[in-house]
C-alpha cells in the first residue's frame, strides 16, 4: 500500500554554513565596520548582536538571504522582540522545526475533510499518509502545498 510521511525538518549543517556566511558578510560591509555586530548560532537559536535596532533589521535581511540561498525555507524563522540596552541591541531568532501535536491534528483534519480515500496517522513528530492509489497521495501533497500552514513541510519516505 503506497504511503509517505509529512515532516518539517531543518538541515542544521546548512544553517551553520548560512550563519558563518552572514558573519563574513558583516565583517566586510562598510556600514558595519568598527562595530561588534555578530551572529551566534546555537542549535536552533540564532542570537544577533549589533549597536542599534536599525542594524539588527539589516542583519535579519542578510540572514534571511543566506538561509534562502542555502535552501532553508524562511517560513521557519520566528523573531523575538529586540532587546535594546544602552550601547547594544540583541535579538533572538528561533528556527522552528518538527510537527507538534496540534499541527498534526490540524493537517489530519484537513486531509479527512478533503474526502480523499487516504488515511493519516500521527507518529511522533511526523504524519504518515497511506492510500490505495498513488494519485490520491499526490492529491494530498498538492492539497497540503496549497494550504497556508505556518511551518514549511517536506514529503519524505514515499513508498509504492
Amino acid at each position: 500500500m503506497p504511503s509517505f510521511d509529512v515532516v518539517s525538518e531543518l538541515d542544521m549543517h546548512e544553517i551553520t554554513n548560512a550563519v558563518d556566511q552572514a558573519n563574513k558578510e558583516i565583517t566586510t560591509r562598510y556600514d558595519f565596520k568598527g562595530t561588534n555586530a555578530s551572529f551566534e548560532g546555537i542549535e536552533n537559536k540564532i542570537t544577533m548582536r549589533a549597536p542599534s535596532d536599525f542594524q539588527l533589521k539589516q542583519m535579519l535581511d542578510i540572514l534571511c538571504l543566506k538561509l534562502s540561498k542555502r535552501g532553508i525555507d524562511i517560513a521557519c524563522i520566528e523573531e523575538s522582540k529586540p532587546e535594546i540596552a544602552l550601547h547594544e541591541a540583541r535579538q533572538l531568532i528561533t528556527l522552528r522545526h518538527g510537527l507538534d501535536a496540534m499541527l498534526c491534528k490540524k493537517i489530519q483534519k484537513l486531509i479527512k475533510d478533503s474526502k480523499l480515500k487516504v488515511q493519516a496517522s500521527i507518529q511522533g513528530e511526523k504524519l504518515r499518509v497511506t492510500g490505495k492509489k498513488r494519485d490520491d497521495l499526490q492529491s494530498v501533497i498538492a492539497l497540503l502545498k496549497d494550504t497556508n500552514l505556518d511551518l514549511p513541510l517536506q514529503y519524505v519516505n514515499f513508498r509504492d
